[in-house]
């Protein structure tokens, strides 16, 4: 489809990925979540408005309403947990993993967990992508050191064997199985099954997999159901209709208005 065409279906309301008009098969009255309310997380904070994981992205975030931040952890070579997406950093004419490189050599926009921490006060839900495993005991222990409470960070990870192998370390923190419906070859039953057994506490996937049916069967295993890359409205305003627990979008002041007209009225 030409962008001309897809430029003026938008123009017309008629395009479905603009968000106007209801989706085929849309839920039409407000199913419940487990959580009441759901998170809403700003992703990478506020990153359709100001460059994404850093301080500044994640404080407009908190300005416009958001109930929750995203980001992305990795570690430095002398151990250091940082907040950022690509994990790699240009040095010279090349990228380095950050991995590789020690924590003073970091560029300034890409803030430590501990900054990041302790900037945000304690009345706010966390969510994090653990791009380096290694991660996991430097979060929990700079958020007992910071008197951050475990029940409020989310730690999220495509392998969900991984995140059960870590439950016994910490019985508090929330861990979330990141994944996509294709990739779920057993079943969604069987995966909220199995998430219950091993104490994994969420599913979280595309928008696009979720639909009213199964945020309720998820919900029937008292496991909650997140979703991710909600950017427009018809999106987010179906997600908190269909229960979700937690929503993910770049765009907050969208999320939030919403968040408004979906919760709110219920709450």
């Amino acid at each position: 489809m030409s962008k001309k065409i897809i430029s003026l279906l938008e123009r017309l309301n008629t395009f479905p990925s603009v968000g106007l008009i209801p989706y085929a098969g849309a839920v039409q009255q407000r199913l419940p979540s487990l959580l009441n309310p759901p998170i809403a997380f700003a992703h990478r904070g506020a990153s359709a408005h100001l460059p994404e994981n850093t301080m500044p992205a994640f404080a407009l975030g908190l300005r416009l309403g958001a109930t929750g931040l995203e980001s992305d952890v990795w570690i430095t070579a002398d151990g250091v947990v940082v907040l950022d997406h690509d994990g790699a950093v240009r040095v010279g004419l090349r990228k380095k993993p950050i991995a590789q490189i020690m924590s003073k050599h970091l560029p300034e926009h890409i803030p430590t967990f501990e900054a990041f921490i302790n900037s945000i006060g304690t009345d706010i839900q966390i969510s994090l992508d653990l791009k380096d495993l290694r991660a996991f005991t430097g979060l929990i222990d700079i958020c007992n050191n910071c008197s951050f409470p475990l029940d409020q960070l989310w730690l999220c990870h495509p392998s969900w064997q991984e995140l059960a192998s870590r439950r016994a370390l910490q019985p508090d923190v929330r861990l979330v199985d990141s994944t996509r419906l294709a990739k779920i070859t057993e079943g969604p039953e069987r995966r909220a099954a199995s998430l219950r057994e091993v104490g994994i506490d969420c599913l979280n996937m595309h928008h696009s997999d979720w639909n009213g049916g199964l945020t309720t069967l998820v919900h029937r295993f008292e496991r909650l159901a997140f979703g991710w890359d909600m950017q427009f409205d018809q999106v987010l305003d179906h997600g908190f209709r269909m229960g979700l627990d937690g929503v993910f979008s770049d765009h907050v002041d969208r999320m939030m208005d919403s968040y408004v007209r979906q919760i709110e009225p219920s709450a």
